[in-house]
Formats: structure tokens, C-alpha cells, sequence
């Protein structure tokens, strides 16, 4: 539920305190149970630990709580802070504390609030189960008054909440069908035009080449390169829905790395422009062909190289490729801007702009290197980034092969 939270604020951050089942502790309920969107566990903690005292304030009033932004929850919780209780049928069980890199909106907000309401059933229904159990163990003589009846009362809220949980479990589910309809449903009808517009443009720089002026080509050229990075941005957002769903799959066969990266390169000469950029490579001479997923690598080299050049004012940028044993090696360096400790911990999420500034400045979606981790993942591979700014930045990965 943590990670449902922090996703559903756009890539924030969450907390979960609640009790253990059994736990007669006054103080159990603002323990720390599951968190998302941390760096590293000790992280997690720290917030935690920052966020007891209104923790324990909701315990108290049974209140929902916004309030200004803690700092030990980041950047991803620099909007505010939202605490919701876990409660139940009146019985507290715990409370979720979430960070916001954002305001949110009202339907935002009312979805929080139907996840919290499934984690309080949840919760209690988990409480309830273990106090049933216990009872049971030390069921009571028949003689000893109200024994049966307790068992008979906690059977009885245990199946009443038993068909809450299918009922809440159901229209959690729908709401994600509904979610992945919608979004399959706009690829498919932003896909379709935008091609055509896309085919349009290039059959008239084609066909009629000597009958238009040369600003009217101009413009056509900015349509068309406006027009393919969108739709390149576009294939991005279902990759990663794919990804998600588990519905992308990885098709192996024969490739040539070197052709690989030769093809991405010539992708991303537009985006170089006038820029005194310079790609070299360096591919170690012996790589035989591979065995691996051609659609797959090409994309991780041109996502990769573009980035780079993008954030490349001047200089260089280098990509190599080696074989080490049954792994393909390969990294993309670059002498760009940079980007600092605070933020590498995020490039990696989804979105993820380092300023304010950087989609004006820098185009893109900022979805570059969530794509090219999640794609290293799914070809059960490895990703490693290391960065200075001002000095540029280095992303590696390997990926199992096999050599033809």
C-alpha cells in the first residue's frame, strides 16, 4: 500500500504505522510497518522518526492531518505533509503518512482517502483474525458465561468484513482496469493521427521538394521533429505501462552491437544540431555478433545517447561496448552539466526533473532513465550511474548474452 500512496501523489513518498495483531502496547500503533519512496532504509527510519509526533497527534484525535512539508521526507515530500488514520468500526489500528512533491487536487485527495479506508479494513481484519485464533485456542467450558457468545461475535464481524474486503477488493480493481483502459485506450487514438501527420509531412518534403520555399521546409522540418519526439515520448509512456503490466516481452536474436549503436547515433545527430558535440566509440574490436533483444538494446542505446547529448552543451560524448565472459558490458559518457549527490538518488523515477527549470530548458518527459532501468530489469541485467556537475556523467549497464 505504501508504494500505491507514493505513486498515486506523483513519486512521493509514504509511510505506514500500524499495529501488530496482538500487540497491547498503548504506543503500537505509531510503529513503522512499510514505507516507499526512500533511498535506503535508514532513511525511512529517520523520517519515521520525524513524523512520530504527529503520528501519534492522529492516534489521539482520529483525524485526518495536512500540515507544512517535513524535512527528513526530501525533496519527494517538499509540498506538504498528509496523515491519514487507520480506523475501523471506531477501533484505531494506525495511521499512513504521506509526502507530497505537490499539491494535490480534490480527486487525488479522495483517492487517498479510499486507500486508507481499504488499509483500515485490512488492518483490522488482520486484528480481528488473530483475536478469533486466541480465543479459540482457549475456548472457554461451556459453563463459563458469554465464552460462546464472544467467539460466536467475533466469527460474525470476521464474515461481515470477510465480503467488505471482496467488495473493497473489487472496486479497487476496477478502478485499475479503468486506469489502463484509459491509458490503452489514448495510445491507440493519439497513435493513429499522430502518424499520419508524421507520414504527411514526409511525403510533401519528398514529393514536392523543388515547389515549396525554403522557410515553408523549415517549418515542415520543426513539425516533423516535434512530431517524432512526441511520438517517441508517447511509445515511451505505453513501454513503461507494458512494463508494468508485465505485457512486454523479450524476443531474442541475432545482433550486431556495433550497427546497434551506429543506427543510434545517426538517431540523435537532429538533436545535436549546432551544438560542438562529438560522439565517439569505443567497441572493443573482437565483439562477435549477440544473442539478445535487438528492439530492446537499440532502445537502451538511443534512450541513453540522447539523453547524454541532451544535457551535453559542448564536449563529448562516448559509448562503449565489450564482452566479459556471457555479459555484454556497455556504458555512454559524457562531459555535460551533471547532476548533483542530492538528486541521483531520483533520476531513476519516473518524471523526474532535477529543477523546476528543466523541462523548458531541457525537452523531455523525464522518462528516459526510468525506461532504461526498467528494460536493464527486464533482460535481468544491471545499471549503474555516477555523475559530477559540471564534469558530466557515466551510465553503465550489463546485460546476459549469448555470443553466435
Amino acid at each position: 500500500m505504501a508504494t500505491q500512496l507514493a505513486d498515486l501523489v506523483g513519486n512521493g513518498c509514504a509511510l505506514v504505522f500500524a499495529a501488530v495483531p496482538g500487540d497491547t502496547d498503548p504506543d503500537a500503533g505509531s510503529r513503522l510497518r512499510a514505507a516507499a519512496g526512500f533511498s535506503a532504509a535508514d532513511a525511512a527510519r529517520a523520517a519515521a522518526e520525524a513524523a512520530l509526533p504527529i503520528v501519534r497527534e492522529t492516534l489521539e484525535t482520529g483525524q485526518r492531518r495536512q500540515c507544512e512539508s517535513i524535512s527528513a521526507l526530501g525533496k519527494r515530500g517538499a509540498a506538504g505533509t498528509l496523515v491519514l488514520p487507520l480506523c475501523w468500526d471506531n477501533r484505531m489500528r494506525g495511521a499512513v503518512v504521506i509526502g507530497t512533491p505537490q499539491t494535490i487536487d480534490g480527486d487525488c485527495g479522495a483517492r487517498l482517502s479510499e486507500l486508507a479506508e481499504h488499509a483500515s479494513l485490512q488492518v483490522d481484519h488482520a486484528h480481528l483474525s488473530a483475536a478469533l485464533s486466541e480465543a479459540s485456542k482457549a475456548e472457554p467450558e461451556a459453563s463459563e458465561p458469554g465464552g460462546t457468545d464472544d467467539l460466536l461475535r467475533l466469527s460474525e464481524a470476521l464474515f461481515a468484513q470477510d465480503i467488505e474486503l471482496l467488495r473493497s477488493n473489487e472496486k479497487l480493481g476496477k478502478i485499475e482496469k479503468l486506469k489502463n483502459d484509459f491509458i490503452e485506450k489514448m495510445s491507440r487514438e493519439l497513435r493513429t493521427p499522430l502518424n499520419s501527420i508524421i507520414e504527411a509531412i514526409i511525403g510533401v518534403l519528398a514529393g514536392e521538394h523543388d515547389q515549396i520555399s525554403s522557410q515553408a521546409k523549415a517549418c515542415l522540418r520543426t513539425a516533423l521533429d516535434e512530431g517524432t519526439a512526441f511520438q517517441r515520448t508517447l511509445q515511451n509512456i505505453l513501454d513503461l505501462w507494458q512494463l508494468k503490466q508485465n505485457e512486454l516481452p523479450v524476443e531474442t536474436q541475432e545482433v550486431n552491437i556495433s550497427e546497434v549503436i551506429g543506427e543510434a547515433i545517426f538517431s540523435v545527430q537532429d538533436a545535436i544540431g549546432d551544438k560542438p558535440v562529438t560522439i565517439t566509440k569505443n567497441i572493443d574490436s573482437t565483439l562477435p555478433k549477440l544473442r539478445t533483444d535487438l528492439a530492446k538494446v537499440n532502445q537502451l542505446f538511443f534512450l541513453l545517447l540522447d539523453n547524454a547529448v541532451k544535457f551535453t552543451p559542448s564536449g563529448e560524448v562516448e559509448l562503449g561496448a565489450r564482452l566479459e565472459g556471457s555479459r555484454l558490458v556497455c556504458s555512454v559518457n559524457d562531459t555535460g552539466i551533471g547532476v548533483c549527490a542530492d538528486d541521483q538518488e531520483f533520476v531513476y523515477e519516473e518524471f523526474f526533473q532535477v529543477d523546476a527549470h528543466s523541462s523548458t530548458t531541457y525537452r523531455g518527459a523525464g522518462l528516459g532513465l526510468s525506461l532504461v532501468r526498467d528494460l536493464i530489469l527486464l533482460l535481468n541485467g544491471e545499471i549503474a550511474f555516477d555523475s559530477e556537475p559540471g564534469r558530466g556523467t557515466r551510465v553503465s549497464f550489463e546485460i546476459p548474452v549469448e555470443p553466435v
